[in-house]
């Protein structure tokens, strides 16, 4: 640099004797960067302000700073002038200020192409242009680009030289802090991720054992053939929290833990439908209140529902799996026991198909046995017919379930149009009619029950008696309710099934002209004749029940006369008048 830089910014000429000649004294003007500080007038009195300027240079961990604070010094070490500086960045120099003044295209140009060597530099508008590169310990940190606006001496040139190895030296201290202040962020930033690993290895471990521990109970559970009471204790102890099941209509089957409901609410069926169906379309568990709960329906049917009693919104993510697995346990439990009731339908239905039809005695009482029916006791058949219900699968659950709630026990079938029992005992008069109202939400229903049968042989027949039953109160005016065949009275011997064209012939016969001169004139004479025969022929209590007086029913009783042409004093005409009224009004519904 000596050199070099001597003649190219002094313009020195060597002499005789080898001493150059120096050329005239010239007075130094202020750089641009050094504001109002004026030029040093000689190199004794630079070296101060080196000092100064090198420790604030050492004192600055910035980069830029540290070559602004040097470029402002420039001017007060000689004829200098500092027009641009480069700071390395990722091996690249880059303008440092970006956009400064000095910073002219072919500027940045000659110092990318120097890369990192000294050298000289056209500055448009500046004479004596040269870049500057600061090398240190850690290899090239940037790069000064001056100009002086007359010739330097070698001492000027000396304190240049200086100023540019110092800074060269701070940038690389202040590089060399950058570095260790990242290394020193990267190793905390491993630290943390060490530490965040750790804990989540930890969680994991914590989170296996958990899960292990979920898969065993279970697993458990399973292997001693436990069912839906353990599956729901075994939740019980692993998570503490009340657990319950209820089935498909919100009637609850199970509760193990604390605060159990006494007595239990009565479920509100609409409400409970519109849960399973908002629990259903969400899928997983599903928060509801203050429940937890899940909705078991394996193969798309909706078989209960499994829920954690949490008011305090406290499970935690292993609750959540412990509830998840004990779901999915209970919907394999469920699912088994329902395809072991459809088979024992299926076999019950079965047997009463052969029941019905006609078996022989050992077979049925062999196959009734299996099933815990005692075909030796009395049996009676009942049919149910509901208006609301198609007689399938699901109604005939439905009917066996509420046969059990009323103590009544029996096999049951069904057929296209009703369902069939064989019953052990003589059933209640109304409490299976009750029970299934209440489970259908619908009173629109009949039931018809035979006589007492004594042997497997005799059930045929009483499967006809009891669907005469069914079909009397059918076709009575109170249709809907439960008769058994030993009640029916005059209506046993009369036509069974569907035809009622003999009824109808003997009623058109005997009533015939008074239900036409009724729906003429509106009037009631076959319900006072009606009347009359239920009430024994009495007067007063016949008016009584007809609300009218005992003049007008004379006449009434003498028309009826009249316009019939039969005779009531006669015994025969009386009893065939009187089972013509009953047919009417009960089998046939008052109608013509």
């Amino acid at each position: 640099m000596a050199g070099s830089w001597a003649r190219h910014m002094r313009g020195d000429r060597p002499v005789r004797g080898g001493r150059p000649s120096r050329g005239p004294s010239v007075r130094h003007s202020t750089a641009p960067h050094s504001g109002s500080r004026a030029h040093l007038p000689g190199p004794a009195d630079s070296f101060p302000e080196l000092l100064a300027v090198s420790r604030a240079l050492f004192d600055t961990r910035d980069e830029g700073e540290i070559l602004r604070l040097a470029m402002d010094q420039v001017p007060a070490v000689g004829p200098y002038r500092a027009e641009a500086g480069y700071l390395s960045v990722h091996g690249e120099l880059v303008p440092s200020p970006p956009g400064g003044p000095g910073h002219a295209p072919a500027v940045d140009r000659t110092v990318r192409e120097l890369a990192g060597q000294d050298g000289p530099v056209a500055v448009p508008g500046r004479s004596r242009g040269r870049a500057l590169a600061l090398h240190g310990p850690g290899g090239l940190h940037g790069c000064l680009v001056v100009t002086s606006h007359s010739r330097p001496t070698r001492a000027q040139h000396f304190l240049l030289s200086v100023l540019v190895r110092i800074t060269a030296v701070a940038l690389s201290v202040a590089a060399a802090h950058r570095r260790q202040q990242e290394d020193a962020a990267e190793l905390h930033r491993l630290r943390d991720e060490r530490a965040t690993l750790q804990q989540r290895l930890i969680s994991l471990v914590v989170e296996t054992g958990q899960q292990r521990a979920v898969h065993q109970a279970f697993a458990d559970v399973a292997a001693s053939g436990g069912g839906e009471e353990a599956i729901v204790g075994a939740l019980h102890e692993l998570t503490g929290f009340p657990v319950l099941v209820e089935d498909r209509f919100g009637r609850q089957r199970s509760w193990t833990g604390p605060d159990r409901p006494d007595p239990l609410p009565e479920p509100d069926p609409v409400r409970h439908e519109e849960m399973i169906q908002h629990a259903a379309r969400l899928g997983g568990p599903v928060r509801i209140k203050d429940r937890l709960l899940a909705v078991i329906r394996p193969r798309g049917e909706v078989l209960g529902v499994l829920a954690l009693i949490d008011p305090r919104n406290e499970a935690d993510d292993f609750t959540v799996f412990a509830f998840e697995h004990a779901a999915t346990s209970l919907a394999l439990e469920l699912s088994h026991l329902r395809q072991l009731a459809e088979v024992e339908l299926r076999l019950r239905r079965e047997l009463v198909d052969d029941l019905l039809a006609g078996t022989d005695e050992a077979s049925a009482y062999g196959r009734s046995e299996a099933f815990g029916h005692d075909l030796h006791r009395t049996q009676y058949v009942v049919v149910v017919q509901w208006r609301s219900r198609f007689s399938d699968d699901a109604f005939a659950r439905t009917v066996g379930r509420a046969a059990s709630a009323v103590g009544m026990r029996s096999l049951v079938s069904r057929r296209s149009d009703h369902v069939v029992l064989v019953a052990e005992g003589r059933p209640d008069d109304h409490a299976l009619y009750e029970a299934l109202a209440r489970e259908t939400g619908s009173r629109h229903g009949t039931i018809g029950i035979s006589a007492r049968c004594d042997t497997p042989q005799g059930i045929p027949g009483r499967y006809q008696e009891a669907l005469r039953a069914l079909e009397v109160r059918r076709r009575s005016r109170s249709r809907y309710g439960t008769t058994f065949f030993d009640d029916l009275g005059l209506y046993r011997i009369l036509g069974p099934g569907n035809d009622y064209q003999e009824l109808q012939g003997f009623v058109r016969e005997w009533l015939g002209q008074l239900i036409d001169y009724d729906g003429r004139h509106s009037a009631a004479l076959v319900e006072t004749l009606s009347r009359y025969f239920d009430h024994g022929g009495n007067y007063v209590e016949t008016a009584e029940s007809l609300t009218i007086h005992r003049s007008t029913l004379r006449y009434r009783l003498q028309r009826i006369r009249e316009i019939s042409g039969y005779d009531l004093t006669n015994v025969e005409d009386r009893l065939n008048l009187q089972v013509a009224t009953r047919v009417w009004k009960i089998m046939l519904g008052g109608s013509g």
